[in-house]
């Protein structure tokens, strides 16, 4: 996806946020780290414009949450952080992240936001869903399905970050 790409995906996405939940009220949207975090305040300003009202964004470090990290390894105190400024108790949280794949960000991710209060409810939002999940996760907005091999990754790179907008499809190393 070029840079194009991604702005006109997160405006149908913002759209269809919208449309889902009738509009911006109640509404929080969190990002996961790192990529799901710009996203998720991209789609927030989005929003806004839109409906003329702000949308609270938070995020949440999940590292401390994941189930598939190995357990020799000390997990940093500082992974367990949310920054989180709102109460999310009884909005619709859109968990905001990069890439939909196994499912274990996800439910790291669910996890950590239940620690934070209690969501009326909860919808995932994605930029790539790239299939082969592991756990029964299914993103309630999509921005594209690329079907890929488990030999292949899905790179988002976003300015924020990586100082360009792309999404590339490349090979793993051996």
């Amino acid at each position: 996806m070029s840079e194009s790409e991604i702005e006109r995906t997160l405006v149908r996405l913002a759209h269809e946020i919208m449309e889902k939940n009738n509009g911006a009220a109640d509404l929080g949207l969190v990002g996961i780290r790192k990529r799901g975090v710009p996203l998720a305040q991209r789609l927030a300003q989005l929003i806004e414009r839109i409906e003329k009202s702000p949308v609270p964004v938070g995020t949440l470090d999940v590292t401390a949450h994941r189930d598939d990290l190995s357990l020799r390894e000390p997990k940093p105190a500082a992974a367990q952080k949310a920054e989180i400024n709102f109460s999310i108790t009884g909005k619709n949280i859109i968990l905001v992240d990069d890439v939909l794949y196994t499912g274990r960000t996800t439910r790291a991710g669910m996890d950590a936001l239940f620690r934070q209060g209690r969501p009326k409810k909860v919808q995932l939002c994605v930029l790539i869903d790239r299939g082969h999940r592991e756990l029964p996760i299914e993103a309630t907005f999509v921005g594209r399905k690329v079907q890929t091999t488990p030999q292949e990754l899905i790179k988002v790179q976003l300015r924020e970050v990586d100082d360009v907008d792309k999404v590339l499809l490349v090979e793993k190393r051996s």
